[in-house]
């Protein structure tokens, strides 16, 4: 039999070996992101274990960040990278146990299904082709990489854009949670669509600024939640710099140079089996038309997509107990506006499962492709 191996020496590889030496008890640690605690991204290959039923035990995953996520959670594996499934896994409270026999001598196992950073430039590559999209970089991240802005609305003139609605969708603030970007991905997609009538309609009335990929570094680097400085950007909303959180400085300060009528934030949640949103209720400028437009928003998006509910969410934040660091607290409190923050699991959506994925990058793709429904309904 071949010699097993752990490699994670590539984009957003993260794990720490303790042992190898027997199949049957594989055991591995998950890793910190780079500058913070946060322990929950993983994404690694394993060699020379083809055929060869194998037992992989995450030693830490009770010290991990979110360790109730790892209940009802199922690893995610590939061998060809393309293809995402689902593999056998229990939690005891302590340790988190995978089983799998792999059909190949490489096969690769993970979080969630990732999105790597050459995905994320050949997404801009694609979508910049069309002649209603402009590519914007906004500036760089503190490991140079750049920030990417997609300003997406149909032909006419200047001055009719003028008067349309901006509509922001940002993703991957956390890094790890890449069916944020997924969602883009399906998102533009339909948004680009020249046989789409909602988008056809929706590119009449918007201006779309679309930021798909928040924080590269962190993405590359295999981080969960933090940038290269350990910076978690959903918490620099208030008072950004360019020397700890550029992302969110750059992007920021293109919303108070164009304005901003609609902001959505996507992420992924490692605790709940469901599709849901956030909104702003807690802050102290909340107003009436805002819980009106969320209310219309969230009808709209249940009739026309049975994958997103509002059943199971975080509950509602009392009134002025807003955490005002958040991206879409920031947003709604300093624009007045209808501002919503979406999560999607790691896990499977409970309502409707599927055994061999549970929920993956194409039905993160297809929810983003269906949020123009309800951006139709409250435009």
């Amino acid at each position: 039999m071949t010699q097993i191996h752990i490699s994670s020496q590539f984009d957003s590889g993260a794990i720490d070996v303790v042992s190898v030496a027997d199949p049957r008890d594989i055991q591995v640690a998950i890793r910190k992101d780079n500058a913070a605690d946060f322990a929950q991204w993983f994404h690694f290959a394993l060699h020379g274990a083809a055929h060869v039923p194998v037992t992989i035990r995450f030693m830490n995953a009770s010290a991990c960040a979110y360790p109730s996520g790892w209940e009802g959670y199922q690893v995610v594996a590939s061998h060809d990278r393309q293809h995402w499934f689902r593999i056998d896994t229990q939690f005891d409270g302590q340790v988190m146990t995978a089983r799998l026999t792999p059909e190949t001598q490489c096969v690769y196992l993970a979080y969630f299904e990732p999105y790597s950073y050459e995905q994320h430039l050949d997404l801009l590559g694609s979508v910049s082709a069309s002649p209603h999209v402009l590519q914007e970089r906004l500036g760089a991240t503190l490991d140079g990489r750049d920030m990417t802005l997609l300003r997406i609305t149909d032909a006419a003139g200047d001055t009719a854009q003028a008067l349309r609605k901006k509509v922001w969708l940002i993703a991957r603030q956390h890094p790890g949670e890449t069916m944020a970007e997924w969602f883009v991905e399906g998102f533009l997609e339909r948004l680009l669509d020249p046989d789409d009538s909602v988008s056809r309609v929706l590119l009449q009335r918007c201006v779309f600024y679309v930021v798909p990929h928040m924080n590269p570094d962190g993405a590359v680097r295999g981080n969960l939640r933090t940038n290269a400085v350990g910076a978690n950007l959903n918490r620099e909303w208030a008072a950004p710099t360019m020397e700890r959180s550029p992302e969110v400085f750059l992007v920021r300060q293109k919303m108070r140079d164009v304005g901003v009528d609609l902001c959505l934030d996507a992420h992924g949640d490692e605790g709940l089996p469901y599709n849901f949103v956030v909104g702003s209720e807690g802050n102290p400028g909340y107003t009436e038309r805002q819980a009106g437009l969320e209310s219309d928003f969230k009808a709209a998006w249940m009739a026309s997509c049975p994958d997103f509910q509002d059943a199971h969410n975080y509950g509602r934040s009392e009134p002025g107990k807003a955490n005002p660091t958040l991206a879409t607290n920031w947003v709604a409190q300093q624009f007045g506006c209808l501002a919503l923050t979406i999560e999607m699991p790691f896990k499977d959506n409970a309502d409707h499962p599927d055994a061999v994925t549970g929920w993956s990058g194409e039905r993160s793709k297809k929810l983003g492709a269906s949020i123009l429904q309800p951006l139709l309904a409250v435009f």
